[in-house]
């Protein structure tokens, strides 16, 4: 009879303390997508905007962990309910989501930290107050004398699963369908919830018998010692590479599509999917397993960075985050056979989430301010050989020996990029199959002689060095790092070009040197997108012709100043830029002269052109050129239809906006008609083929957009041009709404990579 009773509210104590855990995973992870898409626009869509806000959220999960870590320290049992249920009511009570007053607009420089202020002042307590649910709710779970109350790791995989879902669905299901501000209002829906679910498990705690965990402990776990020193230590790191290479990864992959949550939410998923798996009773993927593919991902992931400029989308999402997945398998993996007995959990707990704010850190914050290329990735790759167990070697014999020939081995590869001559032309022509080889050869010491993690970890580090060695890049490269990403100006083999790349994308370039090795004199002409025969020379040849006259022009984004030589004697042209660095490197004549030819006393406006081109007088300008793109990437709050009302709203009366939307991976041009349309405004397309690439002479796809026909002029009447009419099944992009996926899918669908 004494059973019944019992037997019931162990099913009740499970139910409200799992739906609590997964409820509050759920908006934990929820809330980072949708609050940092709130502030993209405030630093023009940069994918470092994901990384420094990933940098907030590890520290604060570290201050919820401490903060349960604490609490539970605590011997009355109504003092955790009571306090963790008051910081509840006082988060909810700053709800919903807002951008803090004061906080509008960025300061001129120190943008994390900045961006870190914004954090905590906008969403901190909340988010603090989630942050601590996951160990604290587990601790009292241990406390309710429940069966499973051991071993409550398996509540820790049921967290997961919130995150996982959380953040799989935003990207398909939130952000296509719902506006941020009804998102805004179902996660403060969800967060009250929330409040009901705690109080029930905090009301099952207090009801159950006070010795009732102890009773429940086995006795191995009740004699359990304090974990080491070493081995917390250990957690630290095997936390902190994967979390470091979650940003690394993401930074590596949205540089080239766009700075959305889209991009951001797969790799994170795949981050919180290993603690699903590795945390089950009987693991989906043994662990074994991950142990012997994780060398082969590093391998893949060394390849990978060999080949460089990624021109497949498949390849360039597919193949980092699988090895990105084994390789955190296999360091998570690794926690979760050593995790420690359940009275230890929170101080393992705040071990896991220190180790994730180191990695974080790292990879966010420092690594920006002390490398001038992303030295991050390649870094935490090879610590990632460092995270695998110690073993016994085989052929211990052969072993031995690995040492003087890897040091032979690697004084043999690296010296000919000292030196010139044939073998150093032979292994640059063999670069690729070179570096793969030793990444393989790593691949194969793990596997075949189960080396020493030392020994993976120095093969990798060579492997890395020939990366740095021999750059997939032809000629000579040079690399400039600020917030907004990192810069390669690649100076061709016999110097003819300098070409400007941020990721694996070209953004301007200048002739040098004439085919026969002269140089070349006189005011440079436009290449690359901007020659006088694309979308954008003829738009510009257009409305000059259209106007008779000087043109007075305003141009969003400065890249290597290629534009500053589109203009003519007595026009005004204006430029918004939103990265110091850039400007310094456009204005360098060793790497490009455009500003120093045609513009010399050129002061571009600084800053995201969203806050300071709005500051701009209205009905000046007869045309505005937007062109501001992070490798492929767009800044999505420039292509809105509030965007597109500032624009029209700057123009003079017959003037009109051009639109830069030349994408590998995303279909704009639609996107851009329809903000268009939505402002009352006609579009044309161009987007022809120049067939002339091998010359730095690219194809461009652009829209133009005007009120009437006869503002553009003759480009209207043009065979390469066609006016084009929004989609009324498409819907227009606002800053309260856009659609990645869906831009993605029509370039798919296109056949276009």
């Amino acid at each position: 009879m004494n059973s019944e009773p019992s037997a019931s509210r162990n099913r009740l104590v499970l139910v409200v303390y799992t739906a609590a855990i997964f409820v509050s995973a759920l908006l934990l992870f929820s809330v980072q997508p949708l609050f940092t898409k709130m502030v993209l626009p405030r630093l023009g869509g940069s994918p470092a905007v994901w990384s420094v806000a990933m940098v907030f959220f590890q520290s604060l999960l570290l201050g919820g962990y401490a903060y349960a870590h604490l609490l539970m320290k605590l011997k009355r049992r109504v003092v955790p309910v009571a306090v963790h249920l008051v910081l509840l009511v006082i988060a909810l009570l700053t709800l919903p989501l807002a951008i803090r007053s004061g906080w509008g607009e960025p300061p001129q420089s120190g943008y994390a930290f900045w961006l870190l202020g914004l954090f905590a002042v906008s969403i901190g307590l909340p988010f603090f107050a989630l942050a601590a649910n996951n160990p604290l709710l587990q601790a009292w779970f241990v406390r309710t004398g429940h069966p499973d109350g051991p071993d409550p790791y398996f509540l820790y995989a049921s967290s997961n699963i919130g995150s996982f879902l959380a953040l799989l669905s935003y990207p398909v299901l939130l952000e296509p369908v719902f506006t941020l501000r009804s998102q805004n209002l179902i996660w403060t829906g969800g967060y009250g919830l929330l409040i009901v679910l705690i109080a029930g498990c905090g009301l099952l705690l207090l009801r159950a018998p006070a010795n009732a965990a102890a009773l429940n402990m086995p006795a191995d776990d009740a004699s359990a010692p304090a974990p080491s020193w070493l081995l917390r230590a250990r957690w630290i790191f095997l936390a902190a590479v994967p979390s470091g290479l979650l940003i690394a990864v993401t930074a590596h992959i949205s540089t080239d599509v766009a700075a959305a949550p889209l991009l951001w939410v797969l790799p994170l998923s795949l981050y919180l999917l290993t603690w699903v798996l590795v945390f089950q009773s009987r693991p989906l993927l043994p662990h074994k397993w991950m142990l012997l593919a994780q060398p082969l991902a590093i391998a893949g992931v060394v390849v990978l960075l060999a080949v460089g400029g990624e021109q497949n989308l498949l390849l360039t999402l597919g193949g980092h985050q699988l090895c990105f997945f084994i390789i955190a398998m296999a360091c998570h993996g690794e926690l979760a056979r050593t995790r420690p007995a359940a009275k230890y959990l929170t101080g393992f707990y705040v071990a896991l989430s220190f180790g994730g704010m180191v990695g974080g850190l790292f990879a966010g914050l420092i690594a920006p301010f002390s490398f001038s290329w992303v030295a991050e990735y390649p870094i935490l790759l090879a610590l990632a050989a460092l995270c695998r167990p110690t073993g016994t070697e085989r052929l211990p014999r052969w072993s031995a020996w690995y040492w003087p020939f890897l040091a032979v081995l690697a004084v043999a590869l690296l010296a000919p990029s000292y030196f010139a001559g044939e073998i150093f032309n032979w292994l640059d022509d063999h670069r690729v199959r070179m570096i793969g080889a030793v990444g393989v050869l790593s691949a194969l010491l793990a596997l075949a002689l189960n080396a020493t993690r030392w020994k993976i970890f120095a093969t990798v580090i060579v492997a890395l060095v020939l990366l740095r060695a021999y750059p997939s890049d032809d000629g000579r490269v040079e690399t400039v790092r600020s917030f907004f990403g990192v810069h390669k100006i690649v100076v061709t083999p016999n110097g003819q070009y300098h070409v400007l790349m941020h990721g694996t994308t070209i953004h301007g370039a200048e002739k040098f040197k004439n085919d026969d090795g002269t140089p070349v004199t006189g005011r440079p002409e436009p290449i690359t997108y901007y020659h006088k025969d694309g979308g954008i020379g003829r738009a510009i040849a257009a409305i000059r012709e259209r106007k008779g006259a000087p043109l007075k022009v305003a141009v969003i984004g400065l890249g290597s100043g290629t534009l500053t030589c589109a203009s003519e004697r007595g026009e005004d042209w204006k430029f918004f830029e939103i990265d110091q660095s850039m400007v310094d490197t456009a204005r360098d004549p060793k790497y490009f002269t455009y500003i120093q030819n045609c513009e010399p006393d050129l002061k571009p406006v600084i800053g995201d052109a969203r806050l300071t081109f709005a500051k701009e007088p209205d009905g000046v300008y007869d045309l505005i050129i937007v062109d501001a793109y992070s490798s492929d990437a767009i800044p999505i709050h420039l292509a809105t239809e509030e965007a597109m009302a500032i624009y029209k709203e700057k123009l003079a009366p017959q003037g009109a906006v051009v639109m830069h939307v030349s994408n590998r991976h995303l279909e704009l041009a639609s996107v851009v008609v329809g903000i268009a349309d939505a402002n009352d405004l006609k579009s044309w397309v161009y987007s022809e083929d120049s067939g002339r690439d091998n010359e730095y002479i690219f194809s461009t796809s652009v829209v133009v957009s005007a009120r009437e026909e006869a503002d553009v002029g003759t480009l209207a009447s043009s065979d390469v041009w066609t006016e084009t009419e929004a989609n009324e099944k498409q819907r227009v992009w606002t800053d309260d709404y856009s659609n990645v996926l869906g831009a993605v899918w029509r370039r798919l669908r296109d056949g276009e990579q």
